[in-house]
Formats: C-alpha cells, structure tokens, sequence
C-alpha cells in the first residue's frame, strides 16, 4: 500500500500571546481571566472578517490562520488599534497588551489543526515583537510591502529554535508618518559581508578548535529585549531571584527552598549599590515555566539567579546559576553537596558569589548586615521559613496559622528576633484587620514583641518598620517617621519599608514625598499589594492628582471588587473632582458592603496629622451621599 502524505499548503499564519501575563495574573487572577476572555472575544471577530479563522487559543495564545497574508497583516493592525482603544481606559499595569506575529510559510492540515515550521515561525517571530506592537517574516513582507499603507523596519536575521535557517523579520510601522517607508534595509548586504569576514577571521587566527569553542559558548537562553522592559534598567546591577525549585522527595520539604530563596533576597537586599526584586513579586513565577527572557522584561532587571534544593536525609544539593538576561549567558552556576547544617554557610556562599561576580563594593556596614544573623538554631530558623508564606496570604486562618510557627520558632531559640518580629506582626494584622476580639490586647502585644525584638537585635528593617506603624497608630508621627527612616538606611531594597514611609508621609501631608517613595516601592516589588497602590492613590487625591488618583483605586478593585477601602477613597477622589453621579455610585457600594458606614467614627478614627484633611475628606465623603 502507498503511505498517505500528509495534505499541505501555503497559509499566512499569526501568533499572538499577551505580553507580561505572569504579572498580571500575579496582580489580579480572576480580572487577568475576564480581560482574556473579553479581548480574545474581540481578536476572534475581526479575524472573522478578514476571512481567517481561529485555529487554536491556549492560555493566552491565539493561532489563526488566513489564506492572504494581507488579510492577516490588516486584522493584526486593527485588532492593536481596537486593544489600544480598550487599554487606554485602564491603569499602566493593568493593560493587557498583546504581541503578534505573522509568517507566511508551509503548514500541515490535520483537521481543524495546522503544524509545521509555518507555525513554529509565526511563534518565534511573535515573541520578538513589542507589546502592542506586529512584527513579520521576511516572506510576508515580501508579499505585503507595496499593498498596504504602512511602514516597516528591518529587525534583520534572527535565528529561530528548531529552524535551521535564519528568519527575516519586520516591524510593522502603523504611524500615518512611516507609511511607504522601510527603515534599516540598506544594512543587509553589510551585515552578510561583516559575518563572512568574521567567519574567515576565526578560521584563520584560531582555527576550526575556536569555532567550536564558540558555539559551546553561545547563549542558553534567548536575550531579554532592552525596548521590552516595563522599567528601564537602573545604572546599577538590578537582580531578580526566582523561586529555588523544590526536588526532594517529600513536598512538604518545599519551606527549605522557599527559606534559602527569601534568605538570598533579603542578604543582597541590604546592598545600596543594587536593586534587587522584593519577594513578594519574584514568587509570583512559583511552580511556572516562565523563561529568563520574561523574567528579566516583566520585572526590568538584568540579572536572574535560578536554582534548585534536593534533600535526602540530612543532606542537600543545591544547584544555582546566575544569568545576564540581556545577552542569554551564564555568569557562573555550581552545584552544592553539603549537610543540613551547612545551609547557612552555603546561602552566604551563593551571596557572596552574585555580589562578586556583579562586582559590587560593600561597605563595612552592609558587610556586617550579610553575616549577621538572627539566629544560629537551624530548627528555628527553619520554623521562621515554614510560618512566613501561611503570613503573606493576610487571611485571619493563615495568620493563626503563622502565629502559631513564630511561637515554635521562639520556643526553639527565645532569641531569634526575626521570630519575635514576625510574631508581633501577627497581633498587629489581627487588630488592623478586625480578627481580635480585643483590638487593644492585640496591639499591647504587639508593642511587647516589638520591643523584645528590638533589644534582641536593632537591625532588622522590619522590626522598625513594625514600630513606626505602633507610633503611627498612637499619632506620634515624629517618632513614626524616625523609625520609618531607619527601615529604609537598613534595607535599601526594602520594598515594605519604602511603602511604609510613604504611608506615613502621606498621614502627616508630605505627599510629594510619599508619592516618590511609593514608587519606588512599587519599581522594587513590581508587583505590589494591594496598600501600596491604595496609598499612592491617597496621595495622588490630596495632590490634585484625580486621574492617577482614580486609576490606583480601581486597579485595588480590579482585584478586589469589594475592597471598602479602595471604594470609599474612589468616593471621596470623585466627589474631590466633581464628578457626582460616579461619586454616588461609589458611596453605593461602600454603603452595600458596609451598611453600618459612619462619617463620624471615620473622622475619629483618621490617622491624618493635619485636621484639615480629615475635614477635606469627610467632606468629599458627605458630598458623596454618605452620612
């Protein structure tokens, strides 16, 4: 019998995927997932009439497939133009902005479904574009480049994974201005005639052995693209460290590579001389197959340290590899086989080894905050690990929860201040966020801990960032803003301890100041808790500032529609900018989540410095139609 060919033909193909999902859905899961569905709702409508259809939709990927590559390339440019409109309503980081790139190439039909280098190009061609933005292949623009009216710039020949040869790609210029233009084609010829006397060169001087030698060198991971990051790098080296990969046998070994991950940050977050990515944002790729290249773009940084932690018994195998993320080389990487027992020596191996290979200088004061510790109790230490993710989830059971590990930890070593200082967190967020039956009792213990703690040890940022907090509630705001400071001169890269001086500046009327230490707790922790935005939104409003104001509130409510908070500083900032009808709605809801709403116990209970502000506030409020 003749074995049936596959049936194959020729079909404009595009890609697209959402640029930064990871951190959106970080941010707000349930509102990433609508947005998807809404925006994909859309993209399947226009290539619809365009004569495509959508072939497949994974994630947050969409695969269609056109017979006419200028009905592919005239949907990607409308469907950004329509996502444009969509994302200009919403916050900076709230925009779901989507990357889309068309092939024109050989696929193979097997059903409803296509594959192939066809396929396989449109894909890799899509991740070289810019969010919101089309780039194509050589072999679209070739058939597209004198039909429509638009623009293109030669990005040149991009080897692509699993295609043998080299793919041209083009920039799809949409400005009226670049319509008819092609930027940057001259530069082919040069660029094929530099890489053959390159080639030559190397075979000449060092023979086929170097050849070789070049090639086991070249990068393991795709470059990250400078025009893609969400932040533009810093002048200094900027680091983000993802999750250590659990490989023991048993999961509930998995605090010990949570622990040394949280350790590393915290060590190298006490360096001036970088920015180091807060906890809270890199454990947002947990358990994920994100790639470095994301990495480094979602958060804008250069570096990344990726890692793993085996245990069997009483040892561990940890292996670690540093990663300049804007070329795709390896700085170093090692694996470590040691006890237990050693695993603080070895996370000061680790640290001492990122802070050496960027060449960073220590002063003598962050030399000595890298060795000191809280405790030498490994047990404790490691209770202090299990109890701290049960913490970040700031729900009453897993605050229980997390007490109860910090009591262990300080049972096993009645001097590890970290413990002391965690736990006195513990009664703090019981009495902030309604849990205790005795709000006073709650924050009396507070203060005890806080200050066992600091006699323990006086150079933890949190410990004194949990002390202004204490000053903040009594209205001692001199002494709240001294501790606030103090925080910040420890950890420099204290994404908390920036947020928790903008919020104090913000209650005593320094709101330029806050605005600027918010945000810079904000560039450090990229993707931040939900106090960090409503405090800058705060600040915004008594500033003049309602746009911003108004658009920090409702990215809080984007993840949480019933934030009382975040709906009644949207109440107050709509009144404050004369918009009454959207002011009342507002007030509607805070009114639906909290029936009981007092103006009065609101004014009693503000934590403002200047009674004018109080004042200023409730006013908007009683504007609002709240009583």
């Amino acid at each position: 019998m003749t074995e049936e060919r596959a049936k194959r033909k020729l079909s404009a193909v595009l890609s697209a995927d959402v640029k930064g999902y990871s951190r959106l859905m970080g941010q707000d899961e349930a509102g990433t997932v609508d947005r998807l569905k809404e925006y994909r709702a859309l993209m399947t409508d226009l290539i619809q009439q365009y004569r495509g259809r959508v072939v497949d939709s994974p994630g947050d990927n969409i695969l269609a497939e056109f017979a006419s590559v200028v009905d592919a390339t005239e949907c990607s440019v409308k469907v950004q133009e329509e996502l444009k409109e969509r994302n200009a309503e919403l916050p900076n980081d709230s925009r779901m902005e989507f990357r889309i790139g068309i092939n024109l190439g050989d696929v193979i039909e097997d059903g409803e479904r296509i594959y192939g280098d066809g396929v396989n190009i449109a894909a890799r061609i899509e991740s070289l574009a810019e969010a919101g933005g089309i780039c194509i292949s050589g072999t679209s623009y070739d058939q597209v480049k004198n039909k429509l009216n638009l623009g293109y710039k030669n990005l040149g020949e991009h080897s692509v994974k699993n295609i043998a040869e080299p793919v041209r790609v083009y920039r799809v210029l949409t400005e009226p201005e670049a319509a008819g233009k092609v930027i940057g084609e001259k530069r082919k010829a040069k660029r094929w005639i530099a890489l053959a006397a390159a080639i030559v060169l190397i075979l000449v001087v060092g023979g086929v052995a170097s050849w070789f030698y070049y090639l086991r060198q070249s990068p393991k991971h795709e470059p990250a693209s400078l025009d893609r990051m969400a932040f533009p790098l810093p002048d200094k080296p900027s680091i983000a460290v993802l999750p250590f990969d659990n490989l023991s046998e048993e999961s509930n070994q998995e605090y010990i590579a949570d622990g040394l991950t949280e350790n590393i940050i915290a060590a190298l977050s006490n360096i001036s001389e970088m920015l180091v990515i807060a906890r809270n944002s890199t454990f947002v790729y947990k358990d994920k197959p994100v790639k470095i290249q994301q990495v480094s773009e979602e958060l804008g940084v250069r570096y990344v340290l990726e890692g793993s932690v085996q245990k069997s018994g009483d040892n561990l195998r940890i292996s670690a590899q540093l990663i300049d993320a804007t070329t795709g080389y390896h700085l170093w990487a090692k694996r470590y086989d040691r006890n237990l027992k050693d695993l603080f020596v070895l996370q000061d191996e680790i640290t001492l080894k990122i802070i050496s290979a960027l060449r960073v200088k220590l002063t003598e004061g962050e030399q000595a905050r890298l060795n000191d510790k809280s405790t030498d109790n490994l047990d404790s230490f490691m209770k202090v690990q299990e109890g701290a993710p049960y913490f970040f989830r700031f729900s009453e059971e897993s605050n229980i929860k997390a007490r109860q590990m910090f009591e262990e930890a300080l049972a096993l070593d009645p001097e590890n201040a970290t413990a002391c200082t965690m736990l006195a967190w513990t009664y703090l967020m019981e009495a902030r966020s309604g849990w205790s039956k005795s709000p006073g009792r709650s924050m009396e213990q507070t203060v005890e801990l806080a200050q066992k703690a600091l006699a323990l040890n006086d150079t933890l940022d949190a410990t004194h960032s949990l002390l202004g907090h204490i000053y903040l509630d009594k209205r001692q705001y001199e002494k709240a803003i001294a501790e606030a400071e103090r925080a910040v001169a420890l950890n420099p890269n204290g994404a908390d301890a920036h947020a928790h001086l903008g919020k104090t500046l913000n209650y005593v009327g320094r709101r330029q100041e806050a605005i600027a230490l918010l945000k810079k707790a904000i560039r450090i922790n990229p993707i931040p808790p939900n106090w960090y935005l409503f405090m800058l939104g705060q600040s915004y409003s008594f500033t003049g500032q309602y746009g911003e104001a108004i658009a920090m509130y409702k990215t809080v409510l984007q993840r949480n529609p019933d934030d009382l908070s975040a709906l009644i500083g949207l109440a107050a900032v709509y009144s404050a900018s004369g918009r009454e009808e959207k002011a009342r709605a507002a007030a509607a809801e805070v009114l639906r989540i909290e029936p009981k709403f007092s103006l009065e116990r609101s004014a009693e209970e503000s934590m403002y410095k200047n009674q004018a502000d109080t004042e200023r506030m409730i006013d908007s409020l009683r504007r609002a139609g709240l009583k």
